[in-house]
């Protein structure tokens, strides 16, 4: 039985960070990230006292030490915003009073943006009842993000103590968070293991790139099926950062298959008698073929080791049947059969 409609405030009092990122973490860099502020904004709350690391106050440019904690005042002068609900359909795969689970539909929007006000995950939360922690502004109840094309499985927090442990477990990489995705090529090794620090693009601020006073970031990429023109990757993340998957497979040259941001030219990348297969493939491929597959973690409040599957998703079936895998189509669950069973694939 779900409770009424909350009316979650974007402006909270206090939020507390723990940080996730390596000493070379600036702290206005951090609180931009955090707060989707710009590094101007983030400067001035840290210049107005509003932000304190490990109890006391310090400059924008204090850098930070993972699992220091950070808290930040936000001024009261703001009218609250109200989180207005939206009837979007959400597949939840798993919910208690601590937790929901959710199996995030491509296209959908994690948490209310610019552009994005009323129609994200966190509205259609709020309309079906759901109860959610407090986060940062604008965010009750986010733990993690996908990006808006990624589909797959999220955790949200109900409660604040969930929320406080789930950070906390992602922040010492103790949640296991697999992905699938169709690649370009060929990977040289399976594992291929990617480490490369990663930062906001210096020229377009709405792409990220590899930059080497970036943040920290590890990605393996292990091949489940091999194709003509493609990898079935299962990917592990051993950090969050934004776009870190498409960044880091971009990097090695087997960029997502339906990227159109980091998607290295696509088809024309493939040369020869395959140039016709990927061109058929790349047709097929609605939207960047990444999805958040699998996530394990101890319940927050009972301390049970937990797992959830979310299957291969319908509109991105079209692209295996495209890669001649029509074998795998007919199963009932082709990403667990490649993904789960296929470990040393």
């Amino acid at each position: 039985m779900h409770a009424a409609p909350n009316r979650s405030r974007l402006r909270l009092p206090e939020l507390v960070f723990t940080v996730a990122a390596d000493a070379t973490e600036r702290l206005d860099r951090f609180l931009a990230d955090q707060l989707g502020l710009s590094r101007t904004q983030a400067a001035r709350l840290v210049a107005n006292k509003a932000v304190d690391v490990a109890g006391k106050t310090a400059r924008a440019s204090r850098l930070l030490a993972r699992g220091e904690r950070v808290t930040v005042r936000l001024p009261d002068h703001e009218p609250p915003r109200t989180l207005l609900p939206a009837a979007i359909p959400l597949t939840v795969v798993f919910e208690d009073d601590h937790l929901a689970v959710i199996d995030k539909p491509a296209g959908l929007v994690v948490h209310p943006a610019p552009g994005h006000w009323d129609d994200t995950l966190v509205n259609a939360l709020v309309a079906r009842g759901t109860t959610l922690s407090g986060g940062a502004a604008g965010r009750p109840g986010i733990v993690h993000r996908l990006d808006r094309d990624t589909s797959g499985l999220m955790v949200v927090a109900k409660t604040d103590l969930a929320h406080r442990r789930l950070g906390a477990a992602i922040a010492a990489r103790r949640v296991r968070r697999t992905y699938a995705a169709l690649a370009w090529g060929h990977l040289d090794a399976s594992p291929t293991v990617i480490e490369a620090p990663i930062a906001r693009h210096v020229q377009d601020r709405k792409r990220m790139a590899i930059a080497a006073l970036g943040r920290s970031a590890r990605t393996d990429a292990y091949v489940a099926g091999r194709f003509e023109v493609a990898d079935l990757l299962r990917i592990e993340l051993h950090s969050g950062r934004t776009h870190q998957i498409r960044v880091h497979l971009e990097h090695i040259g087997h960029p997502v298959v339906g990227d159109p941001v980091y998607g290295g030219g696509g088809s024309r990348r493939i040369s020869g008698a395959a140039r016709r297969a990927a061109e058929t493939l790349e047709r097929s491929t609605p939207r960047q073929a990444l999805h958040a597959a699998a996530l394990a973690f101890r319940h927050p409040a009972s301390g049970e080791a937990v797992e959830f599957h979310a299957e291969w998703p319908q509109d991105l079936r079209a692209a295996l049947h495209a890669l001649g895998a029509q074998d795998l189509v007919a199963r009932p669950d082709p990403l667990a059969y490649l993904l789960f069973f296929n470990r040393d694939g």
